[in-house]
């Protein structure tokens, strides 16, 4: 029979070593550190900027960033698998779903897109716009792009 010292050992020093494993440290990732993208024309129409890009360790599948829209800058159409989040911070900009109306967006505004839901979002035709996109990752995919935008639907 083992002792019970042994017992104990073997009971807990497996779950210590898996706490151990999991163990992570927190990160900053300190403002500027990162250079500004420019978002790419077969995604966005007019001058787009991405700053500060995220993306969470396994086994998170949280990622995002912040994107800013000259005037009459907006993407194309696309889906997120997951839904996406936007929390505009500066700027007037419009968002829309296939079908419905465009709505305006503020500083301050949160905007839910559900999940597979086909819509666009960008700047007023007269004002820049700035938000934090939020989605989640399925099976290593975000998004999934369509066609741009026109004139027509997007309402000049």
């Amino acid at each position: 029979m083992l002792a019970p010292a042994l017992i104990f050992a073997a009971m807990v020093l497996p779950f210590g070593a898996a706490l151990a494993q999991s163990k992570q440290e927190v990160v900053v990732q300190r403002a500027g550190a990162q250079k500004p993208t420019a978002g790419p024309a077969q995604n966005f129409t007019g001058k787009v900027e991405v700053t500060g890009r995220f993306q969470g360790t396994p086994p998170a599948r949280i990622g995002g960033g912040t994107v800013s829209f000259e005037a009459g800058a907006r993407t194309a159409w696309h889906t997120h698998p997951l839904g996406q989040t936007l929390m505009v911070t500066q700027g007037v900009g419009r968002v829309q779903h296939w079908g419905g109306e465009t709505q305006e967006i503020r500083p301050g505004d949160i905007v839910w897109i559900p999940p597979g839901v086909k819509h666009w979002h960008g700047a007023s035709p007269a004002s820049a716009m700035t938000h934090i996109a939020i989605s989640e990752s399925l099976d290593g995919k975000t998004v999934d792009w369509m066609e741009h935008v026109s004139e027509q639907q997007y309402g000049r």
